[in-house]
């Protein structure tokens, strides 16, 4: 396959396998699991394939694919480098858990499951590939117009009214994207990001004011999609009452916006941007410690375990919102190891809040008049609908598995998010090591954000462990290897990141050095076209 085919085959794929299981219908279902299964399976591949190019390349771009061959500020402009590579991998691996999980019984617990995933992952694929800022909005939008049909999946009063305060705040956010894109480009005649990046220094006093502006309303959308308080209110109750597959998968939705930050902040503000250096970095670290803070006391108010991983999402959120904040490209190197992490250990306790509430009494976790108000419903499960056998001692996998997910939610060694939330304050404090300088107090409100939210994720986990497992006596519920083994692989990886912490760590500062020092992906991106394909168009004219 070659280098083009390769680059936009994680966009192309899961598009034309959506599309071919619509027409196909929902009563083939054999064919259309297959189309899901097939492109997961693509996608994987591709994803891998990206990650090894971009790694053995010297400029850590894999490529960059201009359709039609026009130049940078005109063309749909594709470009895959390490972090990109690394996203796409992670948003495979998460899309092929879930659907293995939603398999068993999700998938037909309402119409068009299929489809939608995979429309999905088109717009998470195309938001991490795309080099230009308009065709990240419209990403965005194809992401989300699937999100709004899975958050809806199964029905339920609970997932349709968090559903469509799902569909109210982000029509509202994608309104200031556009709005932000739209000043952007009125000041600088482009909206390629590499583009945008070599313009930016040379704009005047005024037309920076401008851009500036528009840059923080684009921020503004990226920080409601993110997750940051106080603008993630719509938040717990969309991923709580989300069927657990699709809130697995969801795990990486505010990824997206946090990718979309990591992206631009150093592209556009870093220290190559002249007197718009820095922008807006103090309000984001400000947001993100604000938001580590309000998911850890979620977490410790949550009395269901669906809410009590929503509040963990974000956690997650804040801190990689707090790492973009802080701006240096070894903290950013310790965030993406802590966003690979935290996703995988999120992703995995969605799916095993369902297993562990399977076979007790729907009001055990909440009070009734909560509940009441929450509007919750608990969903029965055919178990005549799930194939296979069913596992074993399935009450101690259980209990492993939930003890793995709390290691790594909480940032307990000796597993990775230990080691990712290590990596983050040691390189917060890097700089006044060994100086005999104070630290910083972006350092200090660092550490004890980290600190804090993981003893509040340790006291709920326990909390929440206890009630669910211990507390009460039940029959050992009836769960299929198809169900439980996402959860084991989802673990499983990141159990090797943390054998693997060395070269992973590795991979990780190279993609944040390329971030921080945007020569690279700049060159490659602003590249011109073939002479002999110039040459060809001159002549046609």
């Amino acid at each position: 396959m070659s280098a083009s085919a390769l680059i936009v085959a994680p966009v192309a794929i899961p598009l034309l396998a959506g599309a071919l299981s619509l027409l196909a219908g929902e009563r083939r279902r054999a064919l259309v699991t297959g189309f899901s299964l097939a492109s997961t399976l693509g996608l994987l591949a591709c994803a891998l394939a990206l990650l090894v190019i971009s790694d053995a390349s010297p400029t850590g771009v894999a490529g960059v694919l201009r359709l039609g061959d026009w130049p940078a500020p005109f063309a749909i402009t594709l470009v895959a480098d390490r972090l990109s590579a690394m996203m796409l991998l992670l948003a495979a691996i998460l899309g092929g858990a879930a659907l293995l999980y939603a398999l068993a019984h999700w998938s037909r617990a309402g119409v068009y499951f299929h489809p939608l995933f995979q429309f999905l992952l088109t717009g998470v694929n195309g938001a991490f590939l795309t080099g230009d800022l308009f065709n990240l909005f419209v990403f965005f939008e194809l992401l989300l117009a699937a999100s709004y049909g899975l958050a809806l999946h199964g029905s339920g009063m609970g997932r349709v009214k968090a559903g469509l305060h799902y569909v109210a705040i982000n029509l509202a956010a994608s309104l200031l994207f556009l709005i932000g894109v739209a000043l952007i480009y009125a000041v600088s005649g482009t909206l390629n990001m590499a583009d945008l990046a070599a313009r930016g220094p040379s704009l005047g006093a005024q037309d920076r004011t401008l851009l500036e502006a528009g840059a923080a309303i684009l921020g503004l959308a990226f920080l409601v999609k993110a997750g940051m308080w106080p603008l993630c209110f719509w938040l717990p109750a969309t991923y709580a009452s989300a069927a657990p597959p699709v809130a697995a998968m969801f795990a990486i939705m505010t990824k997206v916006g946090a990718y979309a930050l990591l992206r631009l902040s150093p592209l556009l503000f870093g220290s190559q941007a002249g007197a718009s250096s820095g922008f807006g970095a103090d309000v984001i670290f400000v947001g993100g410690v604000a938001t580590i803070a309000f998911g850890a006391i979620g977490m410790l108010a949550a009395q269901d375990n669906a809410r009590l991983a929503s509040h963990a999402v974000i956690v997650s959120a804040g801190t990689l919102i707090a790492a973009v904040g802080v701006g240096r490209v070894a903290v950013t190197g310790g965030a993406l190891f802590y966003l690979v992490s935290s996703t995988l250990g999120v992703a995995a306790f969605f799916l095993l809040v369902e297993l562990m509430q399977r076979g007790r009494d729907p009001g055990a976790d909440v009070f009734a008049v909560t509940r009441e108000a929450y509007g919750e419903e608990d969903e029965p499960i055919d178990e005549d609908a799930q194939g296979g056998p069913a596992l074993p001692g399935a009450m101690s996998l259980i209990g492993l598995a939930f003890i793995g997910c709390a290691a790594l939610v909480a940032g307990l060694p000796p597993l990775s998010g230990f080691l990712a939330k290590v990596a983050l304050i040691g390189a917060a404090f890097e700089p006044t090591l060994g100086n005999g300088t104070n630290a910083p107090a972006s350092a200090w409100a660092l550490l004890v954000a980290l600190l804090a939210s993981g003893l509040a994720a340790l006291i709920a986990l326990g909390r929440a462990g206890i009630q669910s497992l211990w507390a009460e006596e039940r029959a050992p519920p009836r769960i299929r290897a198809i169900e439980f083994a996402p959860i084991a692989l989802l673990l499983a990886l990141t159990l090797a990141q943390t054998i693997y912490a060395g070269p992973a760590m590795r991979y990780m500062h190279a993609a944040a050095l390329s971030l921080h020092a945007p020569s690279d992906y700049l060159g490659e991106s602003l590249k011109p076209v073939d002479d002999r394909v110039t040459r060809s168009r001159g002549a046609a004219r």
